[in-house]
């Protein structure tokens, strides 16, 4: 069910929709004349202390997958795909909510394996020219 006042995520994830704004600022980018003077792109901000149904956890990755794009608790997207202002603004609700999803998961547990045949020749060949250098650079005895 839709509520008034929230914006859903998916997965019993929501934001309210006082800690998200929109802002419409000019697209880059070809268009000519057009683009220059028609505001259809999307700056959406949401302040993500008030992302609800994420943990602690979840909510550091989600800070780490934002990077730059997050500054003092606040995640800043922008959405220029489409000519309109709306499809914009559902584009980077939906980066948002897939961004929050992605945080969700946990990262894969990493399995540690063997290096290959190959990788082991190639390292033992590069460490055997490598020591052939190093031995050229003995002292020579130019007496003889």
């Amino acid at each position: 069910m839709k509520s008034p006042d929230r914006i859903e995520l998916g997965h019993g994830r929501w934001v309210p929709k006082h800690a998200i704004s929109f802002e419409a600022i000019r697209a880059s980018g070809p268009g000519g004349q057009h683009v220059n003077k028609v505001a259809t792109a999307v700056r959406m901000r949401v302040v993500l202390e008030h992302v609800k149904g994420l943990h602690p956890e979840a909510r550091a990755r989600l800070v780490t997958l934002l990077g730059r794009r997050e500054k003092d608790g606040v995640a800043m997207l922008r959405a220029g795909a489409s000519r309109s202002p709306l499809t914009n603004r559902r584009a980077a609700i939906r980066r948002f909510a897939d961004l929050v999803h992605a945080a969700a998961s946990p990262p894969a547990e990493r399995k540690p394996t063997s290096p290959t045949r190959a990788s082991v020749r190639k390292r033992l060949s590069d460490k055997k020219y490598r020591g052939a250098t190093k031995r050229q650079r003995g002292e020579r005895d130019f007496d003889s």
